[in-house]
């Protein structure tokens, strides 16, 4: 393997090319017109343009991506996270045109792609699962039936896809025909499969994976957990490695269920088998996830592994260099998602060009992002900037070096979500490990963080706009005082800029 084309954008393309170039190998970048002053397309050795900023004309273009492949004789494609990386019609096209897929192989990705399929496959190797419907939902009569039986609260879920995307929460019996039929919709414009099932909501649940790595020789390791519970809309904020509240007898016996489930569909390659954990500590499979996860670092500082060069290691048909046995958790690991997003507004993305952006050094501390000072956030893409990640010899360290890290971080010109990471490790219940998937919706309010205006400029248009709200009352007909009118007049500021 002398060449590898990284089909993909971003800090993940730069991560991947670092650890190519330490390999001696070669690497290709793609990229849209959007993207064309971006690092990774610098950093690579040689660069290609694909196509327009919209991703289904540029990095959802197979074809095109194929066909530079042959032009520039490449030899393996690694797929990154996101876009093309759990396609696996893609993944079977790239074998076919005689190129390396740095991952695991299309029936694996098809059989654990499907969540119903994964599901059948996790019972009969005796993997817990939530109960719920082991076949897509035929019709409403019958889904209501079946809601009735497991007993609400319950979720729907689409069969394809992830993200959040297709998945509805439902209380009673008199909402459920109406998400049912978001849920349906949701799940066919976003993957172009309307199938969706039936499981019990698990309340107050912890959410956390396992990450794996298998060989093409049947060796199946499981590199210990990662608790990635702080989540917005499905989707994870804050990840760390270990978790809180695992023994090792609880890490085991989920390890070995992720092993037994990799083994059934013959797994290689990089993967994660994610879990819901509920009050009780009783663990139940929710799906897995054949690809490199976003949060990989944590893993790599716990057990002082590069998995992006045992990615490429595994699909040169080499054997995994280590057992189970050699492997040992070695101090604590915590990553913070810094997106351009505006806590204070929902979580809305944010878009702007990056006037100040200063990156968090020492000891322990590590930032995997794909831009600089000066350079436009576009807006067709995922708006994650970078990955902070800090290392201790054990939790609280961990909080403490990414606390510092996060003070040091200096980013203008956008609204991020350092603020808001901050605030959460400094919130009670998360310093003491006692927290679920619900932690943000429960205890984060517009009030909760001290507002961080990017200039002076925002700042006294802000103090105006909050000094004109104040007294003026809310929706509710309340007065808006303090933070509560200098949030408002916050979001509204963020707004009109935006328009």
């Amino acid at each position: 393997m002398k060449k590898i084309l990284i089909a993909n954008r971003g800090e993940i393309t730069l991560r991947i090319m670092r650890s190519a170039r330490e390999m001696g190998i070669k690497t290709v970048a793609v990229y849209s017109e959007a993207d064309r002053n971006a690092l990774h397309v610098r950093y690579a050795d040689e660069a290609v343009c694909i196509g327009p900023p919209p991703s289904s004309q540029s990095y959802l273009r197979g074809d095109r991506i194929l066909e530079v492949c042959k032009q520039l004789k490449v030899d393996a494609i690694h797929p990154g996270y996101g876009f093309l990386s759990e396609n696996a019609v893609f993944a079977r096209q790239v074998r076919d045109a005689g190129i390396i897929f740095i991952g695991p192989s299309p029936e694996a990705m098809e059989l654990m792609g499907s969540k119903l399929a994964a599901k059948e496959t996790a019972k009969k190797h005796h993997v817990p699962l939530v109960p719920g419907t082991e076949q897509p939902i035929a019709g409403i009569s019958e889904a209501k039936k079946i809601a009735a039986k497991i007993g609400y609260p319950v979720l729907i879920k689409a069969s394809a896809g992830g993200g959040g995307k297709g998945m509805r929460t439902v209380e009673n019996e008199k909402e459920f025909e109406e998400q049912l039929n978001r849920a349906i919709s949701e799940a066919q414009a976003a993957f172009g499969d309307g199938s969706v099932f039936i499981e019990k909501y698990v309340t107050a649940p912890r959410h956390i994976e396992i990450q794996i790595l298998g060989d093409q020789h049947g060796n199946v390791v499981y590199l210990f957990e990662r608790e990635c519970s702080i989540q917005r809309r499905h989707q994870k904020l804050i990840e760390e490695a270990p978790s809180s509240i695992l023994t090792e007898e609880m890490r085991q016996r989920m390890g070995n269920s992720a092993v037994a489930l990799a083994k059934a569909c013959g797994y290689y390659n990089a993967g994660t088998v994610e879990f819901l954990v509920d009050d009780q500590l009783n663990y139940y499979f929710l799906e897995m996830n054949t690809r490199l996860q976003v949060e990989h670092p944590v893993t790599e500082f716990i057990t002082g592994l590069d998995l992006v060069k045992e990615q490429i290691k595994i699909a040169r048909g080499e054997k995994l260099s280590f057992t189970q046995e050699d492997l040992k958790i070695h101090g604590h690991a915590m990553e913070l998602r810094v997106c351009a997003e505006d806590p204070m507004n929902n979580f809305l993305p944010d878009i702007g060009k990056l006037k100040t952006y200063r990156r968090p050094q020492g000891p322990g501390v590590r930032v995997d992002d794909g831009f600089e000072e000066g350079m436009d956030i576009p807006i067709y893409y995922d708006p994650m900037l970078a990955k902070l990640i800090a290392h201790g010899k054990d939790r609280s360290e961990a909080i403490e070096r990414l606390k510092r890290a996060i003070d040091e971080y200096e980013i203008t010109g956008v609204q991020t979500t350092l603020t808001f990471g901050k605030w959460v490790l400094e919130h009670p219940d998360f310093l003491s490990g006692h927290f679920d998937t619900g932690f943000i919706p429960k205890y984060f309010k517009t009030d909760s963080i001290q507002l961080q205006p990017e200039d002076a400029g925002e700042k006294e248009i802000v103090a105006l706009l909050g000094a004109a709200l104040a007294g003026a009352g809310d929706v509710t007909g309340e007065p808006l005082t303090g933070k509560k009118a200098l949030a408002k007049s916050h979001t509204k500021w963020r707004k009109n800029r935006l328009l």
